[in-house]
């Protein structure tokens, strides 16, 4: 696989872009890329040539999230207000708006059947777990306090939840904290199973493979990748090259390889049969917050893309065959 850039979009958006991901095509439409800001705004983007489709507005500070349902029909923003807004793609009508506690609305992601969104709880060490036909709470999957805690440490038994992952069966979901500790779930019985260990900073990025319900990627502040057996609580791969935090992954559709953006201004692109970087493309100015790849599907497809955005306010738009 190899990377080509396609196209840019600076000032994309008035301030940094924290967020990135695709709405699935539907039978009236071809994919669209959503983005959200810390200058308060969510914007739609067509798929291939990115220009700019509509700006959503109703946050009252930075967007940190966006997530879409796999039919493509509904999708989610979440902001430092503390809400989380849930609107509907093609008409732009609010859905939901669900209210949270300060700095307990991060990451979110919809289920693969998309009946559920998991958002990733920051300070109340959760996720909590938001049934989509309803939008009533209908699970909080808490971080079970470590046994003994020591008296020095100064963070408590709080883990600061940062990212969520569904596995493709949907019966796992993981999370990755401040602390660096991943938190493995049962998400059919809402319970806790294990913790996945290796990384010392903040994990703020965890993605599943989509083939593997076992296999997951996630991304550090320490500067490396890792691969983990998620049901045999094993490191089974880390992969380094990025020369400071890494603040993203996400996972091509055919599993084959992940891409990532970091602090160092950089998107690697990396062979998961060689573990190793393969690419790296500086497009950006400034950290890259966000990578995701465009899911199969859609009249338009004109092969794979994969889009980043950044601090620097711009998106880029690679394809890769």
């Amino acid at each position: 696989m190899k990377l080509g850039g396609i196209k840019s979009v600076e000032n994309a958006h008035d301030d940094s872009v924290w967020a990135v991901t695709w709405v699935p095509a539907t039978a009236n439409r071809p994919p669209l890329l959503l983005t959200g800001s810390l200058d308060e705004t969510v914007r739609l983007w067509r798929s291939d040539d990115l220009l700019l489709d509509r700006t959503n507005t109703g946050h009252c500070l930075g967007v940190a999230s966006v997530a879409a349902h796999p039919l493509g029909s509904l999708a989610a923003s979440s902001s430092l207000d503390s809400f989380v807004r849930v609107f509907d793609v093609d008409s732009n009508a609010t859905v939901a708006t669900l209210e949270a506690p300060p700095s307990e609305v991060w990451q979110m992601r919809f289920d693969p059947k998309g009946a559920i969104l998991a958002v990733a709880g920051g300070g109340s060490a959760s996720v909590k777990l938001w049934d989509t036909s309803t939008w009533e709470l209908v699970t909080t999957l808490s971080i079970p306090r470590p046994e003994g805690p020591k008296p020095t440490d100064k963070s408590g038994s709080k883990k600061f939840v940062l990212s969520v992952a569904w596995s493709p069966d949907g019966k796992r979901l993981a999370c990755g904290s401040m602390d660096g500790t991943i938190s493995v779930f049962d998400v059919p019985r809402a319970k806790f199973l294990h913790h996945l260990e290796g990384h010392f900073m903040a994990v703020r990025s965890l993605v599943y493979s989509p083939y593997d319900p076992r296999l997951l990627f996630t991304a550090s502040d320490d500067g490396n990748v890792h691969m983990y057996d998620a049901e045999g609580k094993a490191l089974v791969g880390t992969m380094s090259g990025h020369a400071s935090w890494v603040l993203c992954v996400d996972v091509s559709p055919d599993g084959a390889a992940i891409a990532t953006g970091s602090s160092d201004r950089s998107v690697r692109l990396w062979d998961l049969s060689m573990r190793a970087s393969v690419q790296t493309m500086s497009n950006h100015t400034d950290q890259v917050w966000g990578v995701a790849f465009r899911p199969p599907g859609g009249s338009d497809a004109r092969g794979g893309r994969l889009a980043s955005v950044s601090d620097d306010k711009s998106i880029s738009l690679y394809d890769y065959s």
